[in-house]
């Protein structure tokens, strides 16, 4: 039996598609597609016909629209908010002597598209013959700025190959697309369309350019996108004009064999709440000249000057799987195109990169994407964190409309507001509030941010303490409880002390206090008093942690190991996703985990299981995990390296890194998985390399599995750059710069300065195998399969 093709050819540092696949372009779209955090560009082809989804996305600007409930109830979130495709300047069409340039007619000899992630750019080469017979070459290089964050480029070129042909480029600006329809329906992962969201308010056009201005309907945000062109080659005429949503600039030329015609298009756009339209349309016009003026040369060396110095620190070399490594530098490529320029914007699921979720972020940015980012580019995380703070009225308003203290983050929302329908899988969710708590502890413990702390970290952590603090309860017992709540895991909801919500409400309560105290005149500013913080620490200490004394491990939550388990022999693996195929109350009645949960604690609090359990837990949740989440897989690589299964770590490795290369999740075309690419580098990093951050500061155990000879990581610290170099048998710590540091080396103690210490890899103790839910097993991933 053949190998199925790969989709991209395996190089280290770049994503080349060698073929087209007019059935694969949503993949594509995706997987190719630039962003800075704050303009994000899908990769569709720059004539813009064919595509699978059209995509022009600006961090945060959405429109409203109804929640339907067939039953309304008290707290229900009103509205609910969608990402939508604003204004596209992506589109270039080139007619060649008054035929179309659209790969579905005449003959493709050669269509190649390549993403740099050492460059951060888009390269496309095509080679085509027209129907009448007419040979064109057509070179585009896209790139979205990550110096200049309204500002996006693309330089285009087409050659004559056999004989003189009239070219007519029509470079324009679209509002208001078409957006295609989609047989997803009752999948609740892909996002509700928006027709004609946008409301024209002005368009003008000059020589070389135009400008159009919107504003949403319901919404009220007004947004502006303009462009400019610069033209070389031979004689040709420009011209511009401008509708209500369709602003285009035409360039004609009459072309000879080997002559070539080059357009570098500049692109600037802008969006405010508040600023008016004359404020708007200057805002893109200053971003436009501020392009312009850098030129297409400067922008293309500040992209790769910037990314050079990304890169120094965050790339991560493994050595034994190509493969794997263009997928580990691919994944940490789009989490930093996620964040990079946010600048006080949510970190949506799919970053900039799709529609899908609506363009809602959820806890999973605090717990996956900012770990990341809080060691390759903290600033970006930092950011993030204030978008968080900046939304605290709001949270402030939900947790009094719930009869709460505190604050009530939302689990899914662009602006802030809780967005989730379904209040069992969302309201519930107050997990939430203790992971961006968690997050706030694990960047002022790895940048040493004392600034931050203060303006930022403290009121989030006391907001999120009042919470648990009203949410929660003593019992008879004198036991902290905190009931009907739901945890990570989406097929169980409801439940009475859910061990994960547990132990992040405690680590949250615990270091409130301890930061309150730290900054006591400030706390005393928030309210917060010596009395309060000991009921903190109260709480904190009297936290009730199930634990099943018959089976010797961790319930998920309260009597769920007691619950039936669930047919996993008799479910078809057609059935998967679950969710899709079987009742929300049949889940959750079973015991069947849809991702990691109480195998999430673990990894993030590992400071409250002793080795046993964790290597108990880890196989009894192995057997009822059916990863129907992209979030499950890099959770359950990082524990089982931990607990020393290093081939099945290797395996769920994969699993997460490949995600979107390999389109596993089947729902690439509406954006990739953040997320699981935040996992990937916390799979190498947190699970091969043993790293924990915590108030202890930095401590690796590092073990690799059979498959890698060596891995090489960097990261952040307090201002310096460490770089850790495994091998299977020893481990190389090297301060790159900054001043002296100590770490911890399987417990040991470490004073790391000028010259790098090499130290043994102790032998792991023998592990007992584990076993999946029948069919669940990830695939493996030996040498010689890749």
């Amino acid at each position: 039996m053949n190998p199925e093709p790969r989709p991209f050819a395996i190089e280290p540092w770049t994503i080349r598609e060698t073929r087209l696949s007019l059935d694969g372009l949503g993949q594509t779209e995706s997987v190719f597609a630039l962003s800075n955090g704050h303009i994000g560009l899908r990769g569709n082809l720059d004539e813009g016909d064919p595509h699978a989804l059209p995509g022009t996305y600006l961090n945060s600007f959405y429109e409203r629209r109804p929640l339907p409930y067939a039953e309304g109830g008290y707290g229900y979130p009103e509205s609910g908010q969608t990402i939508i495709n604003v204004t596209n300047g992506k589109i270039i069409r080139l007619l060649v002597d008054d035929e179309p340039f659209d790969l579905r007619y005449g003959t493709l000899r050669r269509h190649e598209r390549v993403l740099d992630m050492q460059a951060g750019m888009l390269t496309r080469d095509v080679e085509w013959v027209s129907p009448a017979g007419r040979v064109v070459r057509v070179r585009s290089e896209r790139l979205v700025s990550l110096t200049q964050r309204a500002a996006a480029a693309i330089a285009y070129e087409v050659e004559v190959v056999d004989r003189p042909v009239l070219l007519v480029v029509q470079s324009e600006l679209v509002a208001n697309e078409q957006l295609p329809e989609h047989d997803d329906e009752g999948d609740p992962r892909i996002e509700e369309a928006l027709t004609d969201p946008l409301i024209s308010e002005l368009h003008r056009s000059d020589v070389a350019g135009t400008t159009l201005v919107h504003h949403t309907r319901s919404s009220g945000l007004r947004v502006g996108a303009a462009t400019d062109h610069e033209v070389t080659g031979p004689d040709h005429k420009i011209s511009s004009e401008a509708t209500e949503d369709t602003g285009r600039t035409t360039i004609i030329a009459r072309i000879e064999p080997g002559q070539v015609l080059r357009i570098v298009k500049y692109l600037a756009y802008g969006w405010s709440a508040r600023r008016s339209l004359p404020a708007v349309y200057d805002q893109v016009g200053a971003a436009l000249a501020a392009a312009r003026y850098t030129g297409w040369d400067g922008l293309v060396a500040e992209q790769r000057a910037y990314l050079d110095e990304f890169w120094a620190t965050a790339d991560i070399e493994i050595e034994g799987d190509a493969e794997l490594q263009q997928a580990i530098r691919f994944a940490i490529f789009h989490v930093l195109q996620a964040g990079a320029r946010a600048e006080r914007r949510a970190i949506g699921a799919k970053g900039l990169t799709g529609p899908g979720y609506d363009g809602h972020t959820f806890w999973d940015t605090e717990t996956f994407c900012l770990q990341v980012l809080t060691h390759l580019a903290p600033r970006a995380a930092a950011d993030a964190l204030r978008w968080r703070h900046s939304i605290l009225p709001l949270a402030y308003e939900r947790a009094e409309q719930l009869g709460l203290k505190g604050s009530a983050f939302p689990w899914r929302t662009i602006r802030g507001q809780e967005c989730s329908g379904y209040w069992p899988a969302g309201t519930a969710a107050f997990h939430i509030n203790a992971d961006i708590a968690d997050a706030v502890r694990r960047y002022v413990a790895a940048t040493g941010d004392v600034e931050f702390e203060k303006e930022v970290g403290l009121e989030l952590l006391v907001a999120t303490a009042r919470l648990w603090r009203s949410l929660g309860h003593h019992d008879a017992s004198g036991r902290f409880r905190i009931d009907g709540v739901t945890g990570p895991d989406e097929y169980s909801a409801i439940a009475d002390n859910n061990v994960y919500t547990n132990l992040m409400a405690q680590l949250n309560l615990r270091v409130a206090a301890e930061t309150a105290a730290r900054h006591s005149r400030l706390a005393a500013r928030l309210g917060v008093n010596a009395e309060e913080m000991a009921s903190w620490r109260d709480a904190a200490n009297s936290m009730l942690i199930p634990y099943d004394e018959n089976l010797g491990v961790h319930p998920q939550s309260e009597g769920f190991t007691h619950h039936e388990l669930w047919d996993f022999e008799g479910t078809k693996p057609a059935s998967y996703p679950l969710l899709l195929n079987f009742p929300y109350f049949d889940l959750y009645r079973k015991q069947v985990v849809k991702q990691a949960d109480l195998v999430l604690a673990m990894q993030l609090r590992p400071d409250a299981f002793t080795h046993e359990q964790t290597v108990r837990n880890f196989a009894y949740y192995e057997a009822i995990t059916v990863r129907d989440s992209s979030l499950s897989a890099c959770s359950q690589a990082v524990m089982a390296a931990r607990t020393g299964h290093l081939e099945l770590a290797y395996d769920y490795l994969a699993e997460s890194a490949l995600i979107d290369l390999h389109d596993l999740a089947g729902n690439t075309d509406h954006g990739v998985h953040i997320a699981s690419m935040a996992g990937t580098w916390m799979a190498m990093v947190a699970g091969f390399g043993g790293m924990v951050c915590d108030g202890d500061g930095l401590r690796f155990a590092p073990r690799l599995p059979p498959a890698l000879t060596h891995v090489t990581f960097g990261m952040r610290w307090h201002g310096r750059r460490l770089r850790v170099h495994i091998t299977r048998e020893e481990v190389e710590y090297r301060l790159m710069d900054g001043l002296p540091m100590r770490l911890r080396h399987h417990s040991e103690p470490v004073a790391l300065a000028d010259a790098p210490v090499v130290l043994p890899i102790p032998v792991a103790d023998p592990v007992e195998p584990v076993e999946q839910p029948a069919g669940r097993a990830p695939k493996s991933r030996h040498p010689g399969t890749v």
